[in-house]
Parts: C-alpha cells; structure tokens; sequence
C-alpha cells in the first residue's frame, strides 16, 4: 500500500526546476536539456548575460525570464520563485546553470516532499560519501554552517548548496530579499521562521574547470558573508 501511495504521488505532482543563469551559453543548452529529459519543466531566468544564454536556453525547451540588467543570484530565483507561484506546480527545485549538479539526483531530492515527511530539502555534499575540495572553501563552508546554526537554530551538514526543493506550501511563505548569494543564508532564516520541516539528501557536485571559473572566490564569498552577519547583527 506504502509503495502503491509513493508512485501514485510521484506521478500526480508536477515539479519544475528553476535555473538561474548569467552568460552561460556554453553550458546551458545541454544542462536544460539533460533536466527536461529527465520528464521535468524548466524555467531559465537570464540575470542580464551578455551572451546568448536566453536564445540557447529557448533553444533548449526552457521558459526563459529575463533581467535587463545583472541584479544577482537571490534575484533571479526570485524571479523564477515568483513565476512558478502563478503556476500550478505542486514542487519547485533550484538547479545551477553550470552543469555542476547531477539530473538524476533530482528525483531523490524531492522525494521526501512528495511522502509529506518534509517542506524543504536542501542537498548535502557532506551526506555520504563526502566530497573533496579546495581546503580554503571547505572550512568556508563548515564557518557557514556554524553562523547558519547560531542565527536560525537549523544544524546542516552543508549550509551553501544551491541544490534544493521545496513544496508549494513552503515557497509561497518564504520571502527573501537578498538580491546576492546570501540568498543561500537568507533562505534558511526564511525555514525557521516558518517553521517549516527541513531536510537534507546527499547530492554530488561536479567541479569542472568552468563551474570553478564561474563561481564567486573565496574573497567575495567571505565579503558577501560578512555583510549578511552583520545585517543580522544590526537587525
């Protein structure tokens, strides 16, 4: 009867994934494709490239929005969060546009919403097998799921993976105003003020060259950190 439920809810909820993308044409067109194969919708929201990310993106099957001008990563899944809203997707998933992150883990990712066990799941490199990388961006991480846990009261195992889902219900009482990559901090503030049930699922990422050159460096990373604190510090 568990197993008869489980598939009867999987294929009557409707998931999109939302990918936020600047300059990416590179990558885009075989990152939208490799999710819409998978049976999923996808939603591009351009954040002002330069490039030809939008046509490529299009030429994909995605929907794509577009910003005139480069407003940021917490910006464009704004964006995306709010379009979704006017839809009638039952799961919503955040999905990098870099090709970092693995279509087929998404089915895994949204599963424990789909069993109603949860409102929120955010994906963990440190779930499982942990993953290797760069010492300096490792312990950047572990200060960020210290900081996460002091100010929210939610201990993760991976505070900034932009990897994620969450169900309709959740989405429409999250209100985030961080327009940067302290959207990843914000988000989680949002989870415990709403209290909403959060969990995590052990994701892998994939660190190509280009996915390396596109993120943010250490330098920002900690800048961007920085002013997130102290505006929870001043709040």
């Amino acid at each position: 009867m568990d197993l008869f439920m489980k598939v009867l809810g999987e294929d009557s909820m409707k998931t999109i994934v939302i990918i936020p993308a600047h300059n990416e044409a590179r990558k885009i067109y075989n990152v939208v494709q490799s999710v819409i194969s998978r049976g999923y919708d996808v939603v591009v929201v351009d954040d002002g490239s330069s490039d030809a990310t939008a046509d490529e993106a299009r030429r994909a099957g995605a929907v794509v929005l577009q910003h005139y001008i480069n407003r940021g990563y917490g910006a464009a899944l704004e964006t995306g969060n709010a379009w979704v809203l006017q839809s009638d997707y039952d799961i919503i998933v955040h999905f990098d546009g870099d090709g970092q992150h693995n279509p087929d883990e998404i089915k895994n990712l949204v599963n424990p919403i789909v069993r109603e066990k949860v409102d929120v799941v955010i994906g963990s490199r440190f779930i499982g097998n942990a993953q290797s990388m760069p010492i300096l961006r490792h312990a950047l991480i572990k200060l960020a799921i210290i900081f996460t846990w002091i100010f929210s009261g939610i201990k993760l195992s991976d505070a900034h993976n932009g990897f994620r889902a969450f169900s309709r219900r959740a989405l429409e009482v999250i209100e985030c105003r961080q327009d940067s990559m302290s959207y990843a901090s914000e988000v989680i503030d949002q989870i415990a003020e709403h209290r909403l049930r959060i969990g995590e699922m052990p994701v892998t990422i994939e660190y190509t060259d280009y996915s390396k050159s596109k993120g943010e460096g250490n330098i920002k990373k900690i800048l961007v950190g920085m002013r997130f604190i102290w505006g929870k510090v001043i709040k």
